[in-house]
């Protein structure tokens, strides 16, 4: 009788929790399609996880289809959706016209495990991101941002670049390093006070962990994380992205120790001095934001945006001019004309090189970095379009349907230097290119990243040619889409120009 019983208290629990767990079911069905009600239209989501298993198995097939649902959609990336904007028209109204009440970001718990709200990338829209922003700004111009300084900085990069690519002249390479180190170099200069060698060992692991984060950050896990944020207590890949966070910290942290022994506050070195003196300039006001974990946080940020995406951009920049040679044979010999073989490029010569000025857009707009922008999200009640959206909604640009949308632009599915040249071969703008973003949260390393992705790409195209290796697989033009879109693993073979000159 007793194990009966004992059955019959385990068949009740068990009915209990079957029971209980359709009721959740079927609550958060309801729960869905009362959102969906009252949402722009959008792909169907499944309870719990929305879009995401859709989203995860081909990311840039299912963000090039959103437009079908009209020029804004909803995605699911958990329980609540997520505003696609998928017009420049709706962009520039959300993020101009509204940019104050749309340039919040969402506390993902990913990031606030890692960042702990500080910084400036993801930070929240307020008064510590208005005071570290304006601070930041002010102190890249006052270390080069902008002026003839950093455009002689970023030639004289170039030229240990094309120096380090020529050591595997002939000879099938990836060239992950060598750019991303060059690039990092300029960024570092103005942080630091310093470059670092190519074969400095320490340097190479802290821009491969760079790399890595990266990429798990914007993986399947990351947003698993995001919706089961217990599971930082749990091991995994999850794991990974901590103790590379970690590493870079102490780094970080390392640097602004060396600078604090030899500090000269009447003269900063470099943007960790300015901040230091800033701290001390602050003690006294209760409204400051300015301490050392903010410190810290936000030259992580400056020194991984000022690294990846530009670095990204130059290896995808490889990847066009190796499959379009008749494009990289057209720039060359405009460089050299205007040029010649040893003049460094300025941002002055822009004018005088069109085409190659068009190719270098051209190389943004397809590489298309941030396929979805960042994630912004409201400050308070919008309407849009007929729809209200309360506060907390989360919105996403998407700058793969705006930089291939058909009614501005002449080829937006194919690479073509042609959709930033007018009739009579001088570039032209188009507002629908926005490979930085709109609004307030427009990128800051905007100007520098313009001035390196200038400079650098005509000086290795000036001085190299680039070639696939021969029996080579076509190129992936998908790539990796991580917290930016990666080109896959690919090998190149560079040779001299002096020999055809």
């Amino acid at each position: 009788m007793e194990s009966v019983l004992h059955y019959l208290d385990w068949t009740v629990v068990g009915l209990a929790l079957l029971g209980g767990l359709i009721s959740l079911l079927l609550l958060e069905i309801f729960q869905l399609n009362a959102s969906r009600s009252r949402s722009p239209p959008g792909p169907k989501p499944l309870p719990f996880v929305g879009n995401l298993p859709q989203l995860l198995k081909d990311r840039m097939s299912y963000i090039k289809m959103m437009p079908k649902y009209g020029e804004m959609c909803s995605l699911y990336l958990s329980s609540k959706p997520t505003i696609v904007l998928n017009s420049i028209q709706l962009a520039k109204e959300v993020f101009v016209q509204n940019g104050a009440v749309s340039s919040g970001r969402p506390d993902l718990p990913l990031v606030r495990w890692i960042n702990k709200g500080y910084g400036i990338v993801m930070a929240q829209y307020g008064h510590s991101w208005r005071q570290q922003r304006r601070f930041t700004l002010h102190t890249l111009r006052d270390f080069g941002l902008g002026k003839k300084s950093i455009e002689e900085r970023v030639a004289e990069e170039a030229h240990y670049l094309v120096k380090e690519l020529l050591k595997q002249e002939g000879k099938p390479f990836y060239p992950i390093h060598q750019i991303m180190n060059a690039v990092s170099n300029i960024i570092c200069s103005i942080v630091f006070g310093d470059r670092f060698d190519f074969d400095n060992k320490q340097f190479a692991e802290l821009l491969k962990i760079l790399n890595e984060n990266g990429r798990l950050s914007g993986s399947a896990m990351a947003q698993v994380f995001n919706l089961v944020p217990f599971m930082k207590y749990l091991p995994g890949p999850q794991q990974k992205i901590w103790r590379n966070a970690e590493h870079l910290k102490s780094f970080m942290k390392e640097k602004v120790e060396e600078h604090r022994k030899t500090l000269d506050p009447a003269n900063p070195r470099d943007f960790i001095d300015a901040y230091l003196v800033e701290i001390s300039r602050q003690e006294s006001n209760e409204d400051s934001t300015f301490h050392e974990e903010n410190m810290i946080r936000t030259t992580i940020d400056i020194f991984a945006a000022g690294t990846e995406t530009t670095a990204n951009t130059l290896r995808w920049g490889l990847i066009y001019m190796m499959d379009h040679p008749e494009i990289q044979e057209r720039c060359h010999e405009e460089i050299v004309t205007v040029l010649g073989f040893d003049r460094s490029p300025c941002m002055n010569d822009r004018a005088r090189l069109p085409f190659t000025h068009a190719t270098i857009h051209e190389i943004q707009r397809s590489a298309n970095i941030v396929p979805l922008g960042v994630v912004h999200e409201t400050t308070q009640p919008i309407k849009l379009r007929g729809y209200n959206l309360p506060t907390g909604t989360q919105i996403m640009p998407n700058l793969t349907a705006i930089m291939t949308d058909k009614d501005h632009w002449k080829y937006p599915d194919t690479f073509n230097p042609e959709n930033f040249l007018d009739e009579k071969g001088q570039f032209c703008k188009n507002d629908s290119f926005l490979p930085f973003s709109l609004g307030p949260r427009v990128c800051l390393g905007e100007n520098l990243a313009r001035t390196e992705l200038f400079i650098f790409f005509i000086s290795l195209i000036q001085k190299l040619k680039f070639s696939w290796p021969p029996g080579a697989p076509p190129s992936n033009k998908d790539g990796i889409v991580g917290i930016v879109r990666s080109a896959m693993p690919f090998n190149t073979i560079c040779r001299s120009r002096e020999i055809t000159n």
